[in-house]
């Protein structure tokens, strides 16, 4: 599957968030090594801080079917805002400790496009390793 591809399915994927109140609709699709591909969307509530980012919700679903960071190819993250799809920062740490550090995330709002990875969106991380143990 090429990157293009796995927007598309991004963007198929978001037809299905839950966005009554921000009305950003937000889908992401990760993509497997193995060709598996798992899709997720945001999920807003009144609550606002319970509801869920679209790039959370397809990496929490991959790793809820065994999936570990090892195993991804890439992930796409797509968005119908004016700018792009950039995670914000709670999925930017979610994903600095869920994904390799070089795995291409893709951005896009059906008009711009970036290829990207999490070094590139959250340096100086505090990961594991910042924890003492």
């Amino acid at each position: 599957m090429n990157n293009q591809d796995l927007v598309n399915k991004a963007f198929e994927a978001m037809k299905d968030a839950y966005a009554p109140y921000s009305n950003y609709h937000v889908g992401a699709c990760l993509l497997c090594k193995d060709g598996r591909t798992f899709k997720g969307v945001n999920i807003e509530n009144a609550s606002y801080p319970a509801g869920v980012c679209g790039e959370r919700s397809a990496v929490f679903a991959a790793y809820s079917n065994g999936v570990r960071k090892d195993d991804i190819e890439a992930i796409a993250i797509v968005s119908d805002g004016e700018t792009l799809a950039a995670p914000c920062g709670v999925c930017r740490q979610v994903l600095s400790e869920l994904l390799n550090q070089d795995t291409p995330i893709i951005l896009s709002n059906g008009k711009l496009y970036k290829e990207t990875n999490i070094n590139e969106l959250l340096p100086m991380q505090f990961g594991t390793e910042d924890l003492n143990k």
